[in-house]
């Protein structure tokens, strides 16, 4: 059994891709990381050799802190943190044992460079149904936690794009978009090398739910249905990316841990 302050790989991929997921920061040192630049889901970059400056930041947060094989780097780092008060811990193993374990490793090929904070940067059309909120999601909860998305006017978004050196998404002419039968959801899994087998389940759902397919699974009519009225309860486009977020948390966890669940009132099975 592992340390208190110590975390397995298997515990923390059941709370990868979850709105309380801990902050999970790699600490590899730069020619680990340059000989495999992948990184784990949501994962941010920082040096152990300055932690005393940084581990402030993360006062009273959960972290989870990962190293090449989980040995000094990452449980001196997450022993720095609790210092700082952080509820810190470190990953049985590291990198090694995540890869090793066969766990989702996102491609940085195709990231967006980021900001003087860290931030990756995108920009889309206002007004988000489905796959400008599905995005997002997949964004923040896989790839970038403090991603930040611009909302503008269709016309807009190749010369805010340029101004504000942000990615466009979801647009004709991009690279992040739809490609043949793929909605931009779809795409991101592709490229960011996030297939799992909970992602495809909810992936085939926002296709269905954006190409105007229901027939390719039950819950995009759902889904649509959820996303129109989101939009139209909100004016802000922001406002209903936060409401949607937790609408994709929920068809998530779903996607991941209740497909076999049904619910059917009342029981056929119990007397009158």
């Amino acid at each position: 059994m592992p340390a208190p302050t110590i975390v397995t790989v298997q515990q923390l991929a059941r709370r990868i891709g979850l709105p309380d997921a801990p902050v999970l920061i790699d600490v590899r040192t730069e020619q680990d990381a340059a000989a495999d630049p992948r990184f784990l889901p949501g994962a941010i970059r920082r040096g152990h050799g300055d932690v005393p400056a940084w581990a402030g930041a993360f006062a009273g947060r959960d972290v989870a802190v990962v190293c090449q094989r989980g040995l000094k780097l990452s449980q001196g780092v997450a022993a720095w943190l609790r210092h700082a008060g952080a509820n810190a811990e470190s990953v049985e193993g590291g990198f090694e044992a995540w890869r090793d374990a066969g766990l989702p490793l996102v491609s940085p090929t195709h990231v967006p460079p980021r900001d003087a904070q860290g931030r990756t940067l995108w920009v889309t059309r206002a007004r988000p149904k489905v796959d400008r909120i599905a995005c997002p999601w997949l964004i923040r909860r896989f790839v970038d936690p403090s991603a930040v998305f611009l909302y503008v006017a269709p016309s807009e978004v190749p010369a805010v794009a340029e101004r504000f050196g942000a990615t466009p998404f979801d647009v004709e002419g991009v690279f992040w978009s739809h490609r043949g039968e793929s909605c931009t959801f779809d795409v991101m899994l592709d490229e960011f090398a996030l297939h799992t087998a909970a992602l495809d389940r909810l992936a085939l759902v926002v296709r269905g739910a954006d190409t105007a397919r229901p027939d390719l699974a039950p819950e995009a009519a759902g889904l649509l249905a959820a996303s129109l009225g989101l939009s139209r309860m909100h004016r802000d486009d922001l406002a209903q990316l936060d409401a949607g977020m937790t609408l994709y948390d929920a068809f998530y966890r779903w996607a991941r841990d209740a497909t076999d669940e049904t619910h059917n009132w009342p029981n056929p099975g119990k007397p009158a």
